[in-house]
């Protein structure tokens, strides 16, 4: 069974990889395909493109066809169901893939989700600002101004590794010239309503959703939400704010968990 990681917005694959490689590798067996594209935009991906090209189901096909690329050609698609594991962004990829159809899919782990039923819900407000002072005063000035923001003291004030990780969209690689996908992608909803989540269940895909407190970008909340929807259980795990290290276990021991079934 291939596994696809999907990462977050601004991220690329190298932190699905490095966060989940290894725990997919030591369940599954050192011969499990593991596939991991950059969205367009992010990464090594060479792609931008109009606006249009960044709507999660663009993104969505975009991504499964990435996948069906690293399968093995070997193997017919239809007898090789995916598990696909994706990480706020890529949580809603992985919805957006399975509710398509676009890959067989058999599991779904769905790590820190922070799309919902709206366009560009208040969690998500904070993108947009950034890629509008990216454009305006490029990287350097821009976080300067940035961390001046109502948007961005929102998010430290409750969780300084949330500000962080805000900040770092102004220090990734083209961060100017991919502002587009700060701008577009957040606009997207990842599901119609919760019945709309709970028919990938009723289709017989099982589920894991993973949250954490303190996270004002992917709130507990929302977290719950979606398991709820999905009829899948939630694992909640310690604030990034508590200790990295200590965050990135409880993830992966979790996300292991569910892959041994």
């Amino acid at each position: 069974m291939p596994t696809l990681l999907l990462h977050g917005l601004g991220s690329d694959r190298r932190t699905p990889l490095e966060l989940f490689g290894p725990v997919v590798l030591d369940v599954s067996g050192a011969e499990e395909r593991i596939v991991a594209p950059d969205v367009r935009a992010h990464g090594a991906s060479d792609r931008i493109g109009t606006a249009d090209r960044f709507t999660l189901d663009a993104l969505a096909a975009e991504v499964a066809a990435d996948a069906r690329d690293g399968a093995d050609p070997a193997e017919p698609a239809e007898s090789a169901p995916f598990t696909i594991v994706g990480i706020s962004l890529g949580a809603a990829l992985a919805v957006r893939i399975a509710l398509g159809a676009l890959l067989p899919v058999e599991r779904l782990v769905l790590v820190r989700p922070s799309f919902t039923d709206r366009p560009l819900p208040d969690n998500l407000m904070a993108f947009p600002v950034i890629a509008e002072l990216l454009r305006r005063y490029g990287p350097y000035q821009g976080m300067r101004f940035f961390r001046r923001t109502g948007a961005f003291q929102k998010v430290d004030t409750v969780s300084h590794a949330g500000g962080v990780g805000l900040l770092h969209q102004f220090r990734v690689h083209e961060a100017t010239a991919r502002a587009i996908r700060l701008t577009e992608i957040p606009r997207n909803r990842a599901f119609r309503d919760d019945a709309e989540l709970a028919s990938l269940t009723a289709a017989g895909i099982e589920s894991l959703v993973v949250g954490a407190p303190r996270d004002p970008v992917h709130p507990l909340a929302l977290a719950e939400r979606w398991a709820g929807a999905l009829g899948a259980p939630l694992e909640r795990v310690p604030a990034r704010d508590e200790g990295q290290a200590a965050h990135t276990e409880a993830v992966r021991a979790a996300v292991a968990s569910f892959l041994r079934g």
